[in-house]
């Protein structure tokens, strides 16, 4: 049987893969320091979530995370674990000793336990903003420049995912959301939208603190995305950016007002230093299936678990 690990399993992302882990009977394995399942409360009963193996631990400490995939049987990994750009900004050190030496850990522990794949979370935020590129929408060929240390430990982590497929020919597959929306987004640089679907929930007015185009992302399709991941194997290392249509922020404000009458949601004019526009043809080649929820459609049904959670 498979066994998945799933490193940052408290985080919005890795309650969404887990609850859909359970949903399919494979095994899983949480790996967090966090003990607090807030989150995963959202999703899943505490009897549901008796089938999921949590061990809290340190991913920046050496062999932790070995001992812990060779003790458990991991046959298949997912690692999402990242301090955000917020907590990055605050403490460069930390930031870097979770994101980068703790992707090195994840991938030593692939390579001393003989997993030849490793899933992985990169992010939009290895590109820079859009009066970075001469282009008006990017692809996966465009040039990497990250505004924030985030964005730059993103990209190491992505260089050294190609230096162990060069060395020891272990594969893998980084996926990059963009703004990542659903219940348990709460966090982050781009989790305003979310916390003003939540407000609306709650009859409540709520202010968008910046504005711009992106692209949203909803976080039951991004756990299902990076479950798929863990099966393409043995095709070197690839990071590949998640698609969906841009969308204009006064529009997901409007749809949110819309579906919650009576509710007021309002926006700043300035768009955070990220593309407007991304042409994710790179994830069409490499998934067979791709996940994507329309907004109208996402932002409803988190709007709805906002009202009546689990």
């Amino acid at each position: 049987m498979d066994t998945v690990l799933v490193t940052g399993g408290m985080g919005c992302i890795g309650a969404w893969v887990l609850y859909h882990l359970v949903e399919h009977n494979v095994k899983a394995v949480s790996f967090d320091q966090s003990q607090d399942r807030a989150r995963l409360n959202l999703l899943l009963t505490p009897e549901e979530q008796n089938g999921i193996t949590f061990v809290s631990g340190d991913l920046a400490q050496p062999g932790a995370v070995a001992d812990l995939v060779a003790q458990q049987g991991i046959t298949h990994i997912i690692h999402l674990a990242a301090l955000q750009v917020p907590f990055c900004r605050a403490n460069p050190v930390l930031g870097a000793q979770v994101n980068v030496v703790g992707t090195v850990n994840i991938f030593e522990a692939a390579r001393y336990n003989n997993i030849k794949h490793v899933t992985y979370a990169s992010s939009i935020a290895v590109y820079g903003s859009a009066e970075d590129y001469d282009e008006a929408i990017l692809s996966d060929q465009s040039a990497t420049h990250p505004r924030t240390l985030y964005g730059v430990y993103k990209v190491a982590n992505e260089n050294t995912a190609r230096i162990y497929w060069q060395d020891y020919q272990i594969s893998s597959l980084g996926l990059r959301p963009y703004t990542v929306y659903g219940i348990g987004r709460d966090q982050g640089m781009t989790s305003a939208p979310t916390v003003a679907m939540q407000a609306a929930a709650q009859g409540q007015d709520y202010h968008i603190p910046f504005g711009g185009t992106m692209l949203m992302q909803y976080a039951s399709d991004v756990a299902r995305q990076f479950i798929a991941a863990t099966q393409i194997t043995g095709q070197g290392a690839q990071s590949v950016t998640l698609g969906t249509p841009a969308v204009n922020i006064a529009e997901v404000a409007q749809i949110i007002m819309e579906l919650c009458p009576g509710v007021t949601i309002t926006h700043d004019e300035v768009a955070l230093p990220l593309p407007k526009d991304f042409a994710a043809r790179d994830l069409y080649t490499v998934f067979p299936t791709v996940y994507e929820t329309p907004l109208r459609e996402g932002i409803a049904e988190t709007i709805r678990m906002f009202a009546s959670p689990k």
